[in-house]
């Protein structure tokens, strides 16, 4: 078992181009599923459905909860596919096992005046500016300017900037392409960053936008590292990621008129229910505008 899972994540990283952090999460998920099989003595090639069932009920009393069910046996899922495409079976035993139904949470997001102070955080009195400060206002100003992932982020080569159009290819979950845009604010970062990124570089060349004195492109967790750093600098308490800022820029879109299926492709999202979740910040955000402004809601 252990060679094919091996031979699966590579795949994923191959042919699916999927980050690191991901390709790292199943095989965690998938090591865990060979140390039930093998404490049970179960083969992973003739696997009951029953067996699998055991398995969700051994995750249950482990107390896992539902959502870290439902992300190990997708991991599973995924794996038995492969071993399907792959022809070392002939179905896939975990097809029609279930997840856990889950609990649906708001997408954590910033508010437009928290956005605004973030954005400005080169200005604060005790900021000090560096080589890197460009660098990492840009990085601010592409996952809030375009809504791409932390991965596609740190992917994007200076070949895949149009500079014309003010729009970047980027290279999303499945090795699939989409252009997403940028605003007349980026565009000078952008060029005061590329001037700095010569600097930064010191007679190395790289292919990428990002990158750091010490090798030819920034990771997500420096780039996470980068927006924490910027977070305790502005008292922002919040808890900002990366990814935080997608879905602030779907939630602001949506907020100032935005149809959901543009939001959809501009997320790179292959299906409309998975861009719907944002539509339920929205119309809480209209729901406050009503409470606030309606002259039926008066006290």
């Amino acid at each position: 078992m252990e060679v094919d899972i091996k031979n699966y994540l590579e795949s994923l990283q191959v042919e699916l181009n999927y980050s690191e952090n991901t390709i790292k999460s199943y095989g965690i998920e998938l090591y865990k599923f060979k140390e039930f099989l093998d404490t049970h003595k179960i083969s992973y090639l003739k696997i009951t459905k029953d067996e699998a069932r055991e398995y969700l009920k051994y995750l249950d009393k482990m107390q896992y909860k539902n959502r870290s069910i439902a992300k190990n046996i997708s991991s599973i899922r995924s794996f038995y596919r492969y071993l399907v495409s792959k022809g070392v079976l002939e179905k896939n035993i975990f097809a029609s096992i279930r997840n856990p139904k889950l609990e649906h949470k708001l997408p954590n997001y910033v508010s437009e005046i928290d956005m605004e102070t973030i954005l400005n955080f080169p200005n604060q009195e005790e900021y000090k500016k560096t080589i890197y400060t460009t660098r990492d206002l840009l990085i601010i100003e592409l996952l809030y300017d375009t809504g791409c992932r932390v991965e596609e982020l740190v992917t994007i080569k200076l070949k895949n900037i149009n500079e014309l159009e003010k729009n970047i290819k980027v290279l999303g979950k499945g090795a699939k392409e989409r252009i997403v845009f940028y605003g007349e604010y980026t565009i000078d970062t952008l060029h005061e960053y590329l001037k700095d990124r010569e600097i930064i570089l010191d007679g190395k060349s790289s292919e990428y936008l990002f990158v750091s004195k010490e090798s030819g492109k920034l990771t997500t967790r420096r780039i996470s590292q980068i927006l924490d750093n910027i977070m305790k600098l502005v008292a922002i308490k919040n808890n900002v990621t990366p990814h935080t800022l997608r879905h602030t820029f779907a939630t602001h879109l949506l907020n100032h008129g935005a149809d959901l299926r543009s939001v959809q492709e501009l997320l790179g999202h292959s299906s409309l229910s998975t861009t719907q979740i944002y539509t339920h910040v929205s119309n809480e955000r209209l729901r406050q505008v009503y409470l606030e402004t309606h002259q039926d809601n008066r006290k």
